[in-house]
Parts: C-alpha cells; sequence; structure tokens
C-alpha cells in the first residue's frame, strides 16, 4: 500500500492447457461495517480472514481513536486476523482527518449513539463517484430519539435516555442506511424494524456477526429486518465472508487475459446473480467447482446490454472492471448506470487506450474497436483503478497505471493475484 503505480504489460505467461488458481479475500464490504460492530460489546472480537487493504487500516485508526486497541496478525495468505477489544471507549468526537479517509466510518454514528448515547462525527468521505447523502441514516436515528444537530461538516446525536424501537421504511434502498440502523437497534430499548432493507450479502455477513454476539436479529437477507433489542452484547469470533466484488474484478483480467484461471471461495453464482449471466452473455465461460468457478474467456467477446442495480442485479462496483472488458466486444453495448451519477470517470481514460466510449447522461455506449493500446492514465477510483487493469492485460505495448492509492483502498496482493492469473504487473514509484 503507498503511492506510485502500475506498469503492466501486454505479455503473460499464457500456455495451452494451465489452469491457474486465485484464492479471493475476505470482502472490504463485510469488513468494515464488521470492525465497527465491534464497538458495540465490551468484550474483545476476533476476526479472521480480514482483507489487507487501506480502508481497514484506516477504519483501525479510527476506532484506535475512540478507545479501542486492535492488534494484527499478518497471514500467510497476505490477510489479516484482528483482535478488537472496545472495553473502553473514551471519546466519542471523531475529527475530519480520519472520517474523510473511507466512507465506511459513517457506520460508528449507529453503534456510538447505541453504546454511549451521544456522538459528534465529520461527514464522512470515500470515492468521488457521486453524492452520498446520509440523511436517510440520520433520519432514521431520529424516530429512534436521537436528536441530530448539523453544523458545517460536523453531525451531532445524541440519545440521553437511550434509542427506542421504531419501524422504519426506507424510502429507497441503502447498504450503509441498513448497516447503520440494524447496528444502532440491537442495543435500543424495544423492537426495531428496518423495511426496504438492502438486500446485499454483507448485510447478511455483519447480522450473523452480531448474532454472534448476543443480538437477536432475524430477516437479514430479505427486504424487513427485524431486531429485538438486548442491554448488551459479548466478544466472539468470526470469519468474514469472501469478498464477491474482488472475485468478479479477477474473473474479469482471467477472460481478458486468454487464460484459465479457478476463482476459489465461495458460491459465486449465488453472491453474484446478475453479474454472472451477463459474463456468459459477453461468451465468457463457467465450470463449477467445489467452492469456486473456473473461468474461461472466449477468442472475441460479445456485447451485452447491463443495468446496474440493488442486489441482486448487477453489482456498480463490477461495471467500470466489465466496461473495460466489452471495449473489445463484437458490436455495441449499453451499460445504464443507476445506482452513481459520477461512475463514469474511467471513461475518459479508456478513450485514451484507444476504447470508443460515448456518454449520455446515466447511459454509456461501447463500439467496438480492434485493438486497445497501452499508454499512461490515471485512475479517478477504486473500481476504476481495477478496470484500468483489465485494459492494460488487452492494450499493446505497456501502460502506467497512476492515482493506485485508490486500488489499495480495496484490492490487496493484486501483483500476487495477477500472477495466479498468468499475468505479470509491476508496482512503480
Amino acid at each position: 500500500m503507498g503511492t506510485g503505480g502500475l506498469c503492466v504489460s501486454a505479455i503473460n505467461s499464457k500456455a495451452a492447457g494451465t489452469v491457474h488458481r486465485l484464492d479471493t479475500a475476505g470482502a472490504k464490504n463485510s469488513a468494515l461495517p464488521t470492525l465497527i460492530a465491534a464497538v458495540l460489546n465490551g468484550g474483545r472480537a476476533d476476526l479472521y480472514g480480514v482483507p489487507h487493504v487501506s480502508d481497514v487500516e484506516n477504519l483501525l485508526k479510527l476506532l484506535e481513536r475512540l478507545g479501542a486497541t486492535a492488534s494484527r496478525q499478518m497471514r500467510a495468505d497476505g490477510m489479516l486476523n484482528l483482535s478488537i477489544t472496545a472495553d473502553r471507549i473514551d471519546t466519542t468526537k471523531l475529527t475530519n482527518d480520519l472520517m474523510k479517509t473511507t466512507r465506511g466510518s459513517v457506520l460508528v454514528l449507529g453503534p456510538l449513539l447505541a453504546r454511549k448515547r451521544k456522538c459528534c462525527i465529520a461527514k464522512p468521505g470515500g470515492c468521488s463517484i457521486g453524492k452520498r447523502p446520509i440523511d436517510l441514516h440520520l433520519a432514521a436515528l431520529a424516530s429512534m430519539g436521537a436528536k441530530i444537530t448539523e453544523l458545517g461538516e460536523e453531525i451531532y446525536a445524541d440519545a440521553p435516555s437511550g434509542l427506542h424501537g421504531a419501524d422504519i421504511d426506507f424510502p429507497i434502498k441503502t447498504v450503509t442506511g441498513t448497516e447503520n440502523l440494524m447496528m444502532a437497534a440491537t442495543l435500543a430499548n424495544g423492537k426495531t424494524i428496518l423495511k426496504n432493507a438492502a438486500l446485499e450479502p454483507e448485510i447478511t455477513d455483519l447480522g450473523n456477526f452480531l448474532n454472534q454476539m448476543g443480538a437477536r436479529i432475524t430477516g437479514h437477507g430479505t427486504d424487513i429486518i427485524t431486531i429485538e433489542g438486548v442491554t448488551n452484547l459479548s466478544g466472539t469470533e468470526y470469519t468474514i465472508m469472501t469478498d464477491r466484488i474482488e472475485a468478479g474484478s479477477y474473473m474479469i483480467a482471467a477472460a481478458v487475459s486468454g487464460n484459465i484461471v479457478d476463482v476459489m471461495g465461495g458460491d459465486f453464482r449465488s453472491l453474484l446473480p446478475g453479474f454472472i449471466p451477463k459474463m456468459e452473455g459477453a461468451g465468457v465461460e463457467f465450470e463449477d467447482l467445489d467452492n469456486g468457478l473456473r473461468v474461461k474467456g472466449p477468442d472475441r467477446f460479445r456485447a451485452v446490454e447491463i443495468d446496474t442495480a440493488p442486489h441482486p442485479g448487477f453489482p456498480t462496483d463490477l461495471q467500470p472492471q466489465m466496461m473495460a472488458m466489452l471495449c473489445l466486444a463484437d458490436g455495441e453495448s449499453i451499460i445504464r448506470e443507476n445506482i452513481w451519477e459520477n461512475r463514469f470517470m474511467h471513461v475518459a481514460e479508456l478513450n485514451r487506450m484507444g476504447a470508443n466510449i460515448t456518454i449520455d447522461g446515466p447511459v454509456a455506449r461501447i463500439r467496438p474497436v480492434k485493438q486497445l493500446y497501452g499508454t499512461t492514465v490515471t485512475a479517478t477510483d477504486l473500481r476504476a483503478a481495477f478496470a484500468l487493469i483489465v485494459a492494460a492485460i488487452a492494450a499493446r505495448g505497456e501502460t502506467i497505471i497512476k492515482g493506485v492509492h485508490h486500488l489499495d483502498r480495496g484490492y490487496s496482493c493484486v501483483k500476487e493475484k495477477l500472477a495466479a492469473c498468468g499475468l505479470n504487473i509491476e508496482r512503480i514509484m
């Protein structure tokens, strides 16, 4: 992790008949809320298979600022085992410098209110892919008895008598909103019902972790979640679920590389029900394995039409990578981005490499080209960084990718994992 760039060459170690193996890390989007959920208990939470990425490191600094302690053990597979002890929470105020480092930091709001009955946070940061208002979080917490005051970049919240249960009907699906309120409700007085809750597998994982600490949550993984408040939670051990977005990213990289790659770590057909069929529609072949999928790309991809949507639809977090792959498809592909209004920033960089992509509002049209060409490009956000790697794999010549600190937020051991796909990549300073 750090600064610098990536150098990607079109030359790879493709060998006829060779099958490569790639093991997927624990899910960043599950690890972040699970780490924060440890604030709810006064004991120790031992978490296994946490990805070694900068978002996790920044969140650990945030927890340590609150007064929690964190011990880290690096595993041979590049992941972390963490022990979080939160028996002491010394402060309920978090400053701008930490909150701006990761979007996941907003998730401290619900747990701090539930346990300490007050908190002050700066408005959170993350990738600049669009507006990420937390109005839904604040309105829902207010319905549970919190008094919310916004002063500039700071949000003050207090509930002197504690939070109470409420019926909360989200007007739109919100992943972080569902997670924040689910955590807040674990220690609230009475029953909370979350309606139109998000369905992402990472929410199911968080619910399972909370229940293992003593929470009483049912329905997580459906659009109606019920939480019966309890007086306290206790420490536990838990293994983070596999990262379905990382898996999908490397499936795309494998398909573009021309190598056969076994992507291991989970039942990806159920974890990525909106993604796998679109890959198959583009000509990618999958073979079911025990705890994984074998991936083989076609000689030439077919055009597809994609609409990003909340789970179980096509994930917005795989849209940039898929777009890079479709640059070399026969026919015109269409992608409609329905989640983030500013998630086409990678288009200009792909076009610099010879792609033919036009944007009309939320719609991208990807017209076929015979070849992409290596050049110097800049990553603008986390998933765009991996999209440029995909394009560089397909390109003729050498590609230099700047801005790879974005990549470090969500992907660990990139060089090693691309090598596992039969590809060569170098980090440069």
